[in-house]
């Protein structure tokens, strides 16, 4: 990454990543291009390689505000819980959203696609498994402090397991066009707390 140096400069790259992000976000990896970022920044499209040393750059940064907003959301919905407050219902539909996105609440099937090719996307970017190995932690944590303040405590393993049986009702319902793999989710989640 080019040398930030400044205010403006790092008003700048902000500014270009967010653009980025935003771009990941609705359009999934293939959005995230110079132009299209620096369009949407509002900044010549020199800035983009001024910034960033490589598309990969931009779309790591890209990546990691993405799932970053997601996770500080989902703090935020944590914090409005109050301990042992959440019924059964209340805490799947938590989780969801942290597994789907908030956005799923609202029958949002192209979220929930954009959000599932952004994370297999992300194996076929071996420059982002670092971050995502990362990130993946940090939202197995969040998960774990959702469970322990609704009064549930989960092994890593079983942590593990429950994520990947909600992925996998989730992607089963997306191949058979389900309009709402969050229904599938939620059936899971249900039965497994």
């Amino acid at each position: 990454m080019a040398a930030v140096g400044t205010p403006k400069g790092e008003r700048r790259r902000a500014e270009l990543v967010t653009a980025a992000a935003a771009l990941l976000r609705s359009g999934g990896f293939d959005a995230v291009r110079h132009r299209a970022v620096a369009e949407r920044a509002g900044l010549p499209l020199s800035s983009t390689t001024y910034y960033f040393d490589s598309l990969d750059d931009l779309v790591t940064a890209a990546a990691e505000r993405t799932s970053r907003d997601e996770l500080d959301e989902g703090r935020a919905q944590l914090a409005a819980l109050a301990p042992g407050s959440a019924d059964t219902p209340e805490l799947v539909e938590l989780v969801i959203d942290q597994l789907l996105g908030p956005e799923s609440r609202d029958g949002g099937l192209d979220a929930v696609l954009l959000r599932y090719e952004r994370l297999v996307g992300a194996g076929r970017r071996p420059y982002l498994a670092p971050l995502m190995r990362e990130l993946r932690g940090e939202l197995d944590a969040l998960l774990v402090e959702i469970l322990v303040r609704s009064g549930r405590r989960l092994e890593p393993a079983a942590l593990r397991d429950l994520v990947c049986m909600v992925d996998g009702a989730v992607i089963s319902a997306l191949i058979e066009a389900d309009p709402d793999p969050r229904a599938a989710a939620r059936e899971v989640l249900l039965r497994l707390l």
